[in-house]
């Protein structure tokens, strides 16, 4: 191991505040972190969800009571809860009275198909696990009655609406105008089939239960998109998030009790889980954002609440900063906005600061594996737009080739390797997956194509399946894109590989582009095409310059907002 790998040569350049987390701190549950902010905040609102306030004693009495309904249902520790929820105050709610039950928690896709629902439910429920599953009436009628009787395990239904929390009035007035999706919930065979307030909220007592959930138990099993097969789930553990959410928190600094904080992340996501974990550890108002495509939904929220704090995912905030009313309104009390998930354009992190103040972006890396968050740009310090920081505490990064598994030198690049307690206990089931995953000495493959610069910050360059070889060249999609996003035609754009047919073993680089709604475009395609073309024979190298442009209304996102490259694959990848 290079002296700069093995002596973490990064610590250098931390603010100051920062140290590694002795052991004995992140020995705990999530269950016990939280429970300061309960105390402390009772009378502040914890969830503002489409102008319906839920406080933290309110959110305390609501999770006491689902833990008591898993229990009377014959809930045990190690049970699976899976939520298929949008971002609801039902999905906090369940997923505290989970946890306190001693349950596992698994975020179920709303946009997941019935098929894929089923493999997840199934999956979870191998090894003699009872699963319930919280989920919307009409996911319900049009998903889970079709699979119900191909789900064995699964026990236990909890249903409810995106109106569930809002009041009467709201309710009527938004299916009379076909708003609010709504499904007929009917018994199952050989199942308990119950209302979320009617049977929960408005039945159970609010009084705490304790059934002994200890650091070491599974808390969480949260699946990662199947690119290269079935989705898996990754394992992690109390002590994993324990560990992750005390070195955030270090590192951001923010005061506990205060502070308003708006995500677009939805809650079934690893980014959209930590976020309500972290709102509600740190005592902190959450706006709730059901729908994040809907940003004029969204401006509305931040004039109303005036967040202290964002976090949303690249594709959100180009989004935003689309949107006129973004531009008009008063960012003065934002603090920190955090862009996860996804590489964000260099050019798009300027234009975001030159809206919302110098400073403000904070971009982070991390992945389902690692509970999630391995680097980030100082908080304090100066940022560096176009990195993904520096490792946080109690991490240990490398850079190695992902042929020879050799380190490479800072400066060039290679696949990520990460180590520490944030790494997850393994893939749910699936031992030999678990052993390509994470290596002997512990380091995590994260699939990710990095590099390391003298002073210790990250750049993500690709994930590996991204990367594109051209006559025996890598093309680093992502380091491409945000070149081209420099062309004034362009809002945003993909890059993927195609076979070659002409030199096997080759790939042929095509760019999906969208057109910026703000460049005055004459209609001439060819002329564009072209003219783009001609920007990347004067930006990239020749084997980076894209053989074909294709123009596109709008690019694929998957649920989390990432550009959804697999959909733009031939169908054979």
């Amino acid at each position: 191991m290079t002296d700069f790998y093995k002596n973490r040569g990064w610590m250098e350049n931390w603010d100051e505040h920062i140290h590694d987390i002795p052991p004995e701190e992140y020995t705990t549950t999530y269950v016990e972190m939280v429970k300061k902010a309960f105390r402390e905040y009772p009378d502040k609102a914890a969830l503002a969800y489409l102008g319906v306030e839920v406080t933290f004693k309110e959110l305390d009495n609501y999770a006491n009571q689902f833990a008591q309904m898993l229990l009377e249902n014959g809930f045990q520790k190690g049970d699976v809860v899976g939520i298929n929820l949008p971002n609801t105050p039902e999905y906090p709610i369940a997923l505290l009275g989970a946890l306190r039950a001693g349950c596992i928690i698994s975020g179920v896709s709303p946009l997941l198909s019935a098929i894929q629902i089923q493999y997840q439910i199934n999956d979870l429920g191998s090894g003699g696990k009872k699963v319930a599953l919280v989920t919307l009436d009409a996911i319900f009628a049009g998903h889970i009655t079709k699979i119900a009787s191909k789900m064995p395990q699964l026990k236990l239904v909890v249903t409810t609406s995106v109106a569930g929390f809002l009041p009467k009035i709201k309710q009527v007035l938004g299916k009379a105008l076909g708003k609010v999706p709504k499904g007929k919930v009917t018994p199952l065979e050989g199942k308990t089939v119950i209302d979320f307030h009617k049977d929960i909220l408005g039945r159970y007592p609010i009084d705490p239960v304790d059934v002994g959930v200890t650091p070491d138990d599974i808390g969480w099993i949260q699946y990662t998109g199947g690119t290269t097969g079935p989705p898996k789930g990754a394992m992690l553990s109390h002590k994993n998030c324990a560990s992750n959410l005390l070195a955030i928190a270090q590192w951001l600094q923010w005061d506990f009790g205060k502070g308003v904080l708006l995500s677009g992340f939805p809650m079934y996501h690893i980014a959209g889980l930590t976020v309500v974990e972290g709102a509600i550890y740190f005592g902190m108002t959450q706006v709730l954002i059901p729908n994040p495509r809907d940003t004029d939904h969204i401006i509305k929220e931040m004039k109303k609440y005036r967040p202290t704090n964002l976090v949303n995912v690249p594709s959100l905030y180009q989004m935003l900063i689309k949107n006129p009313k973004f531009k008009e309104l008063d960012h003065s009390e934002l603090g920190i906005c955090i862009s996860a998930a996804s590489p964000f354009p260099k050019e798009s992190q300027i234009q975001l600061e030159n809206i919302i103040g110098e400073g403000k972006l904070l971009e982070l890396y991390g992945m389902t594996e690692l509970s999630p968050v391995a680097t980030m740009n100082p908080s304090i310090g100066e940022k560096q737009l176009g990195t993904v920081g520096l490792p946080i505490a109690n991490v240990d990064l490398k850079i190695v080739d992902p042929d020879s598994g050799q380190e490479v030198p800072l400066g060039e690049p290679g696949e990520i390797m990460v180590k520490g307690p944030l790494v997850m206990q393994g893939y749910y089931n699936k031992p030999e997956e678990t052993k390509k995953a994470i290596d002997s000495d512990g380091y995590m493959h994260t699939g990710d194509v990095g590099l390391m610069q003298e002073d210790g910050f990250v750049k993500i360059v690709d994930r590996t399946k991204d990367m594109i070889i051209v006559g025996g060249f890598k093309v680093f999609s992502s380091k491409v894109e945000d070149t081209l996003i420099k062309h004034p035609a362009i809002g945003m754009v993909a890059l993927i590989g195609t076979p070659n047919p002409d030199r096997p073993g080759s790939e042929i680089v095509k760019a999906y582009v969208q057109i910026d709604p703000e460049f005055a475009y004459d209609g001439n395609e060819a002329a564009l095409k072209e003219d783009v073309i001609k920007f990347a024979k004067d930006n990239c190298a020749p084997y980076e310059v894209p053989k074909e442009v294709l123009l596109v209304e709008e690019l694929p996102l998957t649920a989390v907002g990432k550009v959804d490259k697999k959909s733009l694959r031939p169908k054979k990848e």
